[in-house]
């Protein structure tokens, strides 16, 4: 909710900012946002650091295609407001703690990793549709280098959500033969809205050219 603020000023002055300061402040966004969330174990500290990055996409194409910008906030929030629905429900602070939501409820942590990729901006995702889109438009005005090392810095964030995947899936804390397996699944608390969410945060990429036809 704190781009919200930034992101109406940055529209309402779009027609007067300079592009230079833009492509340096929106550059160094996406790399503090990348570089800061490498070494973090708590999920919330994670999502700051990726809140940082994705600001810097919504500023390098302000002052090109305002339009997009707001797309970028609209998905992002959507994004962002699932998992945090998910991460609430299921009680989740670190990253470890994915792994015994593993054993516990295996749809539930689908969900978010599904989200956690949309959010790096994975393809077929949805969160690959706003990168896609900025990146054509940079290329469009012959901002090909800096279009190129903003594709670069998403391999950033895309490192630690793979690591967030890794940790969840692939590692599992010392149990019982057992325990490692809860069956049936106990349920999870969830709320109507939640399914529709997840849908929106990750599967909407083959509607992109509607998107499309709008904003040209």
């Amino acid at each position: 909710w704190q781009k919200i603020a930034p992101t109406a000023l940055l529209y309402q002055i779009s027609p007067t900012l300079n592009m230079k300061i833009l492509i340096t402040l929106a550059f160094l966004s996406t790399m503090f946002g990348g570089w800061g969330g490498l070494n973090q174990t708590h999920l919330r500290k994670i999502l700051a650091y990726s809140s940082i990055a994705h600001m810097g996409w919504m500023i390098i194409i302000m002052s090109i295609n305002p339009t997009l910008a707001l797309l970028n906030l609209l998905l992002y929030i959507i994004a962002t407001l699932t998992l945090f629905l998910m991460l609430n429900f299921a009680s989740i602070t670190k990253i470890k703690s994915l792994t015994n939501l593993w054993n516990k409820s295996t749809p539930m942590t689908t969900a978010i990793l599904l989200t956690l990729l949309s959010l790096g901006g994975l393809p077929p995702l949805t969160g690959f549709m706003p990168k896609w889109l900025i990146l054509q438009e940079l290329v469009s005005n012959n901002n090909i280098i800096m279009a190129t090392l903003m594709a670069l810095s998403t391999l950033l964030n895309l490192f630690f959500y793979m690591r967030i995947i890794y940790t969840s899936t692939l590692t599992m804390f010392p149990t019982t033969n057992n325990s490692k397996i809860q069956w049936p699944h106990p349920q999870t608390k969830t709320t109507n809205i939640m399914p529709a969410f997840i849908i929106i945060s990750s599967l909407l990429l083959p509607l992109t050219p509607l998107p499309i036809s709008l904003l040209y």
